[in-house]
């Protein structure tokens, strides 16, 4: 082979490489606007539907409520999902974002948010379970009532159990980003600090119904600024990041 071919195909594949990634600049962009549209998904399926439809230590009301309200617990799942959907997308992202301060710990961090969302679409097939087992009058039938709010509260009570341990690996997520952030030397150092605060919070929080269940925690909520602050920070400047470093 000539060296015109080597070089033309060297440049080929440089030319392939830096089209089939995303720019510092995009991948900003990216974690930025999923993160500006999940924000408001997870707080209204949390608030908006399942406090309301779901009382602890009332199965009975529960289950009323839920059969009262399918399209509103529908519609709490779905949201669910869509969160999820981002939260592969936000993983996609950062990843290209910091692959420059540190490829392989970048990608460390896109998998613990990976298959902390693997786990939460699990946790999330308890809440359909819940769903077709009050809507399906064979179940009624073939368990009966005490059964049935039996197996509503089980389900129920692994979706919360699923979530928390799927809530520790976002966790270890947002303590390795926090530390790319302090490294990157393109976005200030005190969202990463903040970020690593948010992952001990998540950790403490998970923890908490464990090992110190008669602590109240609800000062934590400060702490969770820390993925909103990066998020306003991406939306503001993500658009003079530059394309690369």
């Amino acid at each position: 082979m000539s060296t015109d071919a080597v070089a033309d195909k060297a440049f080929s594949r440089s030319t392939a490489a830096k089209y089939d990634s995303l720019t510092l600049r995009q991948a900003g962009l990216v974690v930025a606007f999923s993160m500006l549209i999940g924000t408001p998904i997870t707080p209204f399926a949390e608030f908006g539907v399942f406090h309301k439809l779901i009382l602890p230590g009332d199965i009975g009301q529960t289950a009323t409520n839920i059969l009262g309200h399918n399209k509103l617990f529908l519609t709490g799942i779905f949201f669910f999902i869509v969160n999820y959907v981002l939260d592969v997308v936000i993983a996609w992202g950062l990843y290209f974002l910091f692959a420059p301060v540190n490829r392989s710990i970048s990608l460390l961090a896109a998998w613990f948010r990976l298959v902390y969302t693997a786990i939460g679409l699990f946790s999330v097939l308890h809440l359909v379970t819940a769903f077709h087992l009050l809507n399906e009058p064979a179940y009624l039938t073939a368990f009966g009532p005490d059964q049935l709010h039996a197996q509503l509260m089980l389900l129920l009570s692994s979706f919360r159990s699923d979530w928390s341990i799927g809530l520790l690996l976002f966790a270890l997520h947002l303590i390795l980003v926090g530390y790319l952030i302090y490294r990157s030397g393109y976005i200030p150092k005190i969202i990463g600090i903040l970020l690593v605060i948010d992952g001990l919070a998540w950790i403490v929080d998970s923890l908490h119904p464990y090992f110190f269940p008669s602590m109240h925690l609800d000062f934590l909520f400060v702490a969770y600024l820390g993925e909103l602050i990066l998020m306003l920070w991406l939306l503001a400047r993500g658009w003079v990041l530059p394309e690369s470093i």
